[in-house]
């Protein structure tokens, strides 16, 4: 998903990773509610050029309304497109399209919901995050985070064919997680998906890598076709996780060394 006035981002994406993986649809999803004739015909220019913009005139795009973006988004996507999987990411995520594509020939066709999973963080009830409406306890409901996730065909359906039942809260990964929870869902947690608030660093690993800039990406890009990897030099900022299944959410993410 992307903003308006992101192309910039969306150009890096098109030149780097948008280029791997085979028989894929890519999209750039955008509200376009808001916006002047101008505006529109400015992504309209982009998309006769691209062919990749998803346009929703009946969204107005903030922060605000990402769960509803997402909804509309898996709507359209039940509706018009004939697909096994999905990788929901942001405009400032790189991600391995050729490696996820190889993995889940491996992986369930069905209710598969593979990310980096969080299960004990605490409910924003302040900023720019704040859920003044969440009531169902002191912790999010364990959820793969929003910077890149892959769900099935089946899942994208269950959510598309139930939105007017469906609560939605301030973030779109929480509410996914939350639309999810009472389902039987074969949950994934990999830390490959560095999908944190901020980067965890680079590693040859990695499958999805969030906060990445326009020049990081096209440098991630650059090291695969020079090398064949993805990293310069290997770094990690801090440690990452594997996700404890079998106790309390609240105490399923230790961190540790020798996870990347």
């Amino acid at each position: 998903m992307t903003g308006p006035k992101y192309v910039e981002k969306r150009n890096a994406i098109r030149e780097t990773w948008f280029t791997y993986g085979d028989d894929v649809l890519q999209r750039f999803v955008i509200g376009t509610g808001a916006l002047d004739a101008d505006e529109k015909a400015e992504l309209e220019q982009e998309n006769e050029e691209n062919g990749d913009l998803l346009l929703l005139p009946d969204l107005q795009d903030s922060y605000d309304v990402l769960p509803r973006k997402l909804l509309l988004m898996y709507k359209w996507l039940n509706e018009n497109v004939d697909f096994k999987y999905i990788l929901k990411a942001d405009d400032d995520t790189f991600a391995r399209i050729d490696l996820i594509q190889e993995e889940l020939k491996g992986k369930s066709k069905e209710r598969l919901y593979w990310g980096f999973f969080n299960g004990r963080a605490r409910v924003k009830r302040r900023g720019p995050w704040q859920e003044g409406e969440w009531v169902l306890c002191d912790y999010y409901l364990p959820y793969a985070l929003g910077g890149g996730y892959v769900l099935s065909a089946d899942l994208v359906q269950f959510v598309a064919q139930n939105i007017e039942w469906l609560k939605m809260y301030h973030s779109e990964d929480v509410s996914l997680g939350t639309w999810l929870a009472p389902l039987e869902v074969k949950r994934e947690h990999d830390p490959r998906f560095d999908t944190e608030y901020k980067s965890r660093g680079c590693s040859n690993q990695y499958l999805v890598t969030h906060k990445q800039s326009e020049d990081q990406m096209r440098e991630k890009h650059h090291q695969l076709q020079s090398s064949g990897r993805l990293c310069h030099t290997e770094v990690q900022y801090r440690m990452s996780y594997t996700y404890d299944w079998s106790g309390p959410p609240s105490k399923c993410c230790t961190r540790k060394e020798g996870v990347p």
